[in-house]
């Protein structure tokens, strides 16, 4: 259902950009990542509507993005971080569920494979 790339190693200070391509139409899609030892923690969230949620980590240095004609989603990831180092999961909601918020995890239906982002120092 979701297929992601983009990952690799990059200095610090340095930028990537991460995609996730939907085999169809999600009402939200997100990207979460774990490191090492760590469990997932959310990262970034995007609505069908368009409204934008962060981690506070990320906040003014990650931008979440959607095409929509593609049903593809992109993390764009400046100002990177060792901390940032981590498998990146993208995930997506199929419909909205009462109840449910987009900063967790079982709130999304479909999940990708993840892709190891490596930020050296």
């Amino acid at each position: 259902q979701l297929q992601a790339s983009g990952g690799g190693l990059v200095q610090a200070g340095g930028s990537l950009r991460l995609s996730c391509a939907a085999s169809g139409r999600m009402n939200a899609m997100g990207w979460f990542r774990q490191a090492p030892g760590k469990e997932r923690e959310f990262v970034a969230a995007i609505s069908w509507s368009g409204n934008t949620f962060y981690a506070d980590l990320v906040k003014g240095r990650f931008t979440i993005s959607r095409n929509d004609a593609k049903n593809t989603v992109y993390l764009q990831m400046n100002s990177l971080k060792p901390g940032d180092t981590a498998v990146y999961y993208c995930a997506a909601r199929a419909n909205f569920k009462s109840g449910s918020s987009i900063y967790y995890s079982p709130s999304y239906d479909y999940w990708g494979q993840g892709t190891l982002v490596t930020v050296s120092s």
